[in-house]
């Protein structure tokens, strides 16, 4: 079996769990990145299987459904969403949905190890209702300690991130903060500030996870409170990838239209 960069892979040792894109090749070794789930990964050839059904990636079977709104008496101003991705492909498939979900969105990719230096100069410019800090992570389990940041790989600069943001708006109400990614540490991101996290279970995530959350918060009317528990479950992995506080939505709605 001949294999090159950019195709579609899983892992036989996994049970073809999590399809793969390559993307290096070096020593015999092929690198993956997950194509659905923030994940890296590597393997060797005998490990992987071409992935065929290349059209039949799905999304969450959980996505939540857009509300209904009235559109013959009113008008709706769903929350602004500022979306900082360390992956391209990611931020990309996140503001496809913002998009068929009718929500304004803003998408920024920045490296994870930059964000932390980049989000104030966007929040003062975007003004945004809802700011999602994300990318790649992972928990190092072979380290020992889950509350040793420095078993992350990249939860300290989204702390850090998050750090910023809740030190420009202090209202949690005000200024909704979703951060984390794969494994990330979901308890010291909710204590930086953070609305939304990932992940009380140390484990992966969807690529759409926190675009779910927001959008959800996005198209929910100021005065309702948010179901949290509900929400949390319509994410890939429920609560085991994804917590948070609960909250009001954020959509102004206005009358006559």
């Amino acid at each position: 079996m001949e294999l090159k960069r950019g195709d579609l892979v899983t892992r036989i040792s996994y049970n073809h769990d999590t399809v793969f894109k390559i993307t290096n090749i070096k020593n015999d070794t092929y690198y993956l990145k997950g194509v659905e789930v923030r994940l890296f990964a590597d393997a060797p050839l005998e490990d992987l299987m071409k992935y065929i059904e290349e059209e039949k990636i799905e999304l969450p079977e959980e996505t939540p459904d857009t509300p209904k709104l009235d559109r013959t008496e009113y008008f709706y101003v769903p929350g602004r969403i500022l979306h900082i991705d360390g992956d391209k492909d990611y931020l990309t498939k996140c503001l496809t949905y913002y998009k068929q979900k009718g929500i304004y969105a803003i998408g920024k990719k920045v490296s994870e190890e930059h964000i932390f230096e980049t989000i104030l100069p966007m929040l003062e410019e975007y003004k945004p209702d809802i700011v999602i800090i994300t990318g790649h992570d992972a928990y190092y389990s072979k380290k020992g300690d889950k509350t040793n940041l420095k078993n992350y790989r990249n939860t300290s600069n989204f702390i850090k991130a998050v750090k910023v943001a809740r030190k420009y708006e202090k209202s949690h109400e005000k200024l909704i903060i979703i951060a984390g990614a794969c494994q990330s540490n979901y308890e010291e991101l909710i204590k930086a500030g953070a609305n939304f996290a990932s992940s009380p279970k140390r484990v992966n995530i969807h690529a759409l996870d926190p675009a779910i959350i927001a959008s959800e918060l996005a198209l929910t009317e100021r005065n309702k409170e948010i179901n949290l528990i509900e929400l949390l479950t319509k994410t890939k992995y429920g609560v085991d990838g994804m917590g948070g506080i609960k909250c009001n939505g954020l959509m102004y709605v206005g009358y006559p239209r």
